[in-house]
């Protein structure tokens, strides 16, 4: 499978976990801010979390690697949280603003 290919079963992945307090899913939050492959396709994913004090910073991070190293070809999976820059409302993707009414 082609590295692009894989990054799409990923982020096909990454659409079925939810945000705890928020019915839309973290890729469609913008919680996601990039998924890498190595040549080996091992997957680093530097993602966020709306605020540094979120209920799951904890465990959220745990179930995207989980998630993500099931994806058939994924070797494995590493989240690295940041939040260089701030999680806002602007990152999220058109249909994520619809589904809670910001449009």
């Amino acid at each position: 499978m082609k590295k692009r290919e894989l990054q799409d079963q990923i982020v096909l992945a990454l659409k079925t976990i939810f945000d705890p307090e928020i019915p839309v899913d973290i890729y469609e939050l913008g919680l996601i801010y990039e998924v890498k492959l190595d040549d080996e396709m091992n997957a680093v994913l530097q993602m966020t979390l709306t605020s540094p004090s979120c209920p799951v910073a904890e465990s959220l991070p745990v179930e995207v690697e989980q998630k993500v190293a099931s994806v058939d070809g994924v070797k494995s999976a590493k989240v690295e949280i940041t939040f260089e820059p701030s999680w806002t409302q602007d990152m999220m993707s058109e249909e994520a603003k619809l589904e809670l009414g910001f449009l």
